[in-house]
């Protein structure tokens, strides 16, 4: 058998009293890919930093990392300098943050092959220009003086990809590298990633909670919770039958249900017609107005009492934009009708009495909370605001009923959002929109940022509160499985306008378009992604 290039014996982490990892051991072989799966605070990505040795300095760890017969645990740092980004490189989960902001892209590429091959000025260029073109940046020579921020998401990931592959290493530990993309483009990544690993002969680590993302990518397959390895073996046979409850547990969670039929009786909650958001661009000493960025570009829609409408698309095409629209949280042109009253109509004054009826909860619930808050009074301030005549008494009792219908307890309200988890906080919005009662909601990518287990837990809230309370929802997400489970109807949107709208079962059973094609492909079957050309 060919001896392994990674092994990984007994390791525990520990900060202070706590163990992050327990006993933790494997193997990777020449070529092979090995998945590391399991839900947020597992050990997965502190794991695969103790390779390298990239933990903070208060971090404790025995065991053996052993790559390729050295133990990297208590190898000197000259040694360790030699094996970083030379024969082991990463690529981490966020690029927007891993990459230095104040230098140029291909200062960066650049910086690695001087540390590692003594490559400067043409010939640094050169390879930088080879490892851009490699990972499928367009025009490549164009990027090279670009800086993070004026790139893509996706291109932000190729750039770390192209970073991490500039010395062609052995072993490439990928963190999560595709957790903040949309979905056509986390395809792409991974077809780039298994593409570019077949070429070179590269072993690879990934770390990952997505499941459907194992399958596609691993050989392969350590399930973590708590800081332990609990089941490990070949993905296809795991899948099939798991043995460890948690296993089990994780593959059962993947939203799942089928939301009811929409009620083609059910009086309109919202109508929409023509609705235009453009942004206009300037340039110049004296800032004139020379195109517009068209986010929202001529959207008509209706949603009934009761419907969800989801909104889907990669990022750019104007969902999130057209959500904010509707809530007249954004200027914009064209006839926004909600509950029967004109909003385009009222003044920003005489929006304030049917904000109550219309509520939002944000992607990101830690941003939208605040921390100088507590869960009591950040649940309360809408009662405040729209129920002043409500005592101290009574609106405590209506922040207790809120919690307990998200499924908080009581005693939380007591505490601030950096005491719960990410489904916790989720569930603080939800609780937060829900107390005034609302008849519409705008849900923007409320599960994106949530373990899989958690996602689902948050799709049933959502349809039971829905049931029982009567509620319309516009769902905007590019998680395509989320949606499957809450969305009556669906819009498909691209670059501002709706290039697809209908039924949503029937547009992920039949889908027109060659776009919405493309996203079902990304989103459920990886190995049949096609590219699509821009219009």
């Amino acid at each position: 058998m060919t001896a392994p290039l990674l092994s990984v014996r007994d390791l525990t982490i520990a900060f202070g009293a706590n163990a992050a990892t327990r006993n933790v051991s494997f193997d990777i072989a020449p070529g092979e890919t090995l998945a590391l799966v399991g839900e947020s605070g597992s050990g997965k990505s502190v794991t695969a930093l103790s390779v390298l040795k990239l933990l903070p300095p208060t971090a404790r760890l025995s065991g053996q990392i052993l790559f390729r017969g050295q133990d990297l645990v208590t190898a000197p740092p000259a040694d360790l300098r030699a094996v970083r980004g030379n024969d082991i490189s990463m690529i981490f989960q966020e690029p927007m943050s891993s990459l230095n902001p104040v230098h140029t892209i291909e200062h960066q590429i650049g910086e690695v092959l001087a540390i590692h091959r003594g490559l400067r000025t043409s010939a640094a260029r050169a390879r930088t220009l080879e490892l851009l073109d490699a990972v499928g940046i367009p025009d490549p020579k164009s990027r090279l003086a670009s800086f993070p921020h004026q790139l893509s998401g996706g291109q932000r990931q190729r750039v770390m990809i192209a970073m991490a592959l500039a010395n062609e290493p052995d072993l490439l530990i990928a963190d999560e590298p595709t957790t903040a993309l949309d979905v056509t483009v986390q395809a792409q990544i991974l077809v780039l990633l298994k593409d570019l690993q077949k070429r070179l002969g590269m072993a690879m680590l990934f770390i990952t909670h997505d499941l459907g993302i194992v399958k596609t990518i691993a050989d392969r397959v350590c399930v973590m919770t708590e800081g332990e390895i609990v089941e490990a073996g070949p993905v296809a046979p795991l899948f099939a039958r798991p043995q460890h409850a948690y296993t089990r547990h994780l593959l059962a969670a993947e939203p799942r249900g089928t939301p009811p039929a929409s009620d083609t009786t059910a009086p309109v909650i919202v109508e929409v017609s023509d609705l235009k958001v453009w942004f206009p661009i300037k340039r110049g000493l004296l800032r004139r107005t020379i195109g517009h960025i068209r986010a929202v570009d001529g959207v008509d829609l209706t949603i009934r009492r009761g419907e969800t409408l989801g909104v889907v698309g990669e990022s750019g095409s104007g969902k999130s934009t057209l959500g904010y629209a509707l809530l007249r949280l954004l200027p914009s042109k064209g006839r926004i009708v909600v509950l029967g009253n004109d909003l385009q109509t009222r003044s920003w004054k005489a929006m304030r009495p049917l904000r109550a009826d219309l509520q939002i909860v944000f992607q990101d619930p830690f941003g939208s909370l605040s921390p100088r808050l507590s869960v009591d009074q950040i649940i309360g301030e809408g009662l405040a605001v729209h129920q002043p005549r409500l005592n101290t008494v009574e609106r405590d009792a209506r922040v207790v009923a809120a919690l307990q219908e998200v499924g908080l307890p009581p005693a939380a309200r007591f505490r601030y959002p950096h005491e719960f988890s990410g489904g916790q906080r989720q569930r603080i919005a939800i609780a937060r929109a829900l107390v005034l009662q609302p008849q519409f909601v705008v849900l923007d990518e409320p599960t994106s940022a949530l373990d899989v287990s958690i996602q689902a837990q948050v799709v049933d809230l959502l349809h039971d509160l829905q049931q029982r309370h009567g509620l319309t929802y516009l769902f905007i997400s590019h998680d395509l499985k989320v949606v499957r489970a809450l969305a009556n109807q669906l819009i498909v949107m691209r670059d501002g306008k709706i290039v697809e709208h209908g039924p949503a079962a029937d547009i992920f059973a039949a889908p027109k378009s060659d776009y919405t094609k493309t996203l079902l492909a990304a989103a459920f079957d990886i190995a049949t992604l096609t590219p699509v050309a821009s219009p």
